[in-house]
């Protein structure tokens, strides 16, 4: 059964610069719980199409990009999960996606959206998630979705929530 998720966090930082820090992979391991000891392992980076004249950074990964990354499924546990993605959609400041080609879950489809949005004054930028996921394993996926996956995942972007205006500023 597929899961749906939506987080949104605004930041008080220019939509460029905060898509260059999401959009760049060797971030990751900055905005995962220190729990979950997230590292990356290995990093194929395909080019991005040229970058508007406002952007600060040019380490992007484009459409092709594959990710592979190490961490902790249980942080109390030495057992680590490998988790290998590949960017499917690219577009400056704007959004990229990634999906699972390997991992724990049966799939996995990750939209991250920039969008520029101004608050009291502020000039920021709204951040949003849009998850879509499928654990697997039929009623027993299920259930560990129910009591510890989607938990999980809500626990790492409070986490994310709380670390991304120190990561930015």
């Amino acid at each position: 059964m597929s899961s749906h998720l939506l987080f949104e966090q605004w930041v008080p930082f220019p939509r460029s610069r905060v898509f260059a820090f999401f959009s760049n992979p060797e971030n990751l391991p900055r905005i995962m719980p220190a729990s979950s000891s997230t590292k990356l392992m290995e990093l194929i980076r395909k080019p991005t199409p040229p970058p508007p004249p406002d952007q600060p950074d040019d380490a992007a990964a484009g459409v092709g990009s594959t990710i592979v990354t190490s961490f902790r499924i249980f942080p109390f546990l030495p057992i680590r999960a490998r988790w290998i993605a590949r960017i499917t959609e690219f577009e400056w400041n704007h959004h990229f996606a990634d999906v699972q080609d390997k991992g724990p879950l049966r799939s996995w489809h990750h939209r991250h959206e920039f969008l520029a949005e101004t608050r009291a004054g502020v000039e920021g930028t709204l951040v949003r998630d849009v998850i879509d996921y499928e654990v697997g394993f039929g009623f027993v996926g299920e259930l560990a979705n129910a009591i510890f996956v989607r938990r999980q995942m809500q626990n790492t972007f409070n986490q994310r929530q709380r670390t991304l205006p120190k990561l930015l500023a």
